[in-house]
């Protein structure tokens, strides 16, 4: 992914990036831009993301998968021939995942225990409870703008990644003799993503000699975070892109 991103800035006659950000899949992209291609890239923004996945993500992602191919529309992956699409599947796969973006307490905060429109429950199958209306909902959309082979190559992607892998087993390897300035934010409700992962790789560049700084929000919004409004995630963002277009002699992004 990253080596096409690259090829396309080659297209589009840019050499070099002020900054690169991206939360989740988009912050291991960062990290592989900053191991890749360290000289085109001066400052690396990796948000709520890790230097690999974790078995529990993995299995996670399995679910979804499973859910996509136990779905007779999906054909083998060949739907489209066939004129079906595997909805009911990929919607499956939004909702377990989805559930992953979220804290405990962001869904006892939005949702708890309350009825979806009635006042008893029906003892039947129905989305009697709030939260199950929303994650049905959550999978209902999804399936309006997402391809379900894109889901299960984007997330087996996600499953494969492991910056440490190409460089000995030796995350700080990655970083070596780099000269981008990092600035990582992680989130202390993320369970997808957790801090954990972001100091693994705070750690790897220090060892590295990097130039790197490290911010972890007091959220209770959970991996969805990095989505949402975080004030204080857009004034670190702020501050550190600031920081970096000063150091290029640009003016502050706020001025341009």
């Amino acid at each position: 992914m990253v080596n096409a991103q690259a090829m396309l800035l080659d297209h589009l006659g840019i050499d070099e990036l002020l900054c690169v950000a991206g939360g989740s899949m988009g912050g291991m992209q960062v990290l592989q831009w900053a191991a890749s291609y360290p000289e085109r890239v001066h400052t690396a923004l990796p948000i709520a993301t890790a230097a690999r996945h974790s078995a529990q993500n993995i299995a996670f992602h399995e679910v979804g998968r499973q859910a996509v191919m136990a779905d007779p529309d999906w054909q083998g992956g060949h739907y489209l021939q066939a004129g079906v699409t595997p909805h009911r599947g990929l919607a499956v796969a939004r909702m377990a995942a989805h559930i992953t973006y979220m804290s405990d307490q962001a869904l006892h905060r939005k949702f708890g225990r309350r009825l979806q429109n009635r006042a008893l429950p029906t003892f039947g199958f129905d989305a009697d409870f709030q939260v199950e209306s929303y994650l049905r909902y959550q999978g209902e959309s999804f399936v309006q703008r997402f391809d379900p082979n894109s889901y299960l190559y984007v997330t087996r992607a996600m499953d494969y990644f492991d910056l440490a892998e190409d460089y000995g087993g030796v995350l700080a390897n990655a970083f070596r003799g780099s000269k981008t300035r990092f600035c990582l934010v992680s989130f202390t409700s993320d369970w997808l993503f957790p801090t954990e992962d972001s100091r693994t790789v705070v750690h790897a560049l220090n060892a590295s000699g990097a130039s790197v700084s490290f911010a972890e929000i007091e959220s209770d919004k959970g991996h969805d975070a990095f989505l949402l409004e975080e004030p204080e995630l857009s004034a670190i963002a702020r501050g550190f892109l600031d920081s970096a277009a000063r150091a290029a002699g640009l003016p502050p992004a706020r001025n341009r």
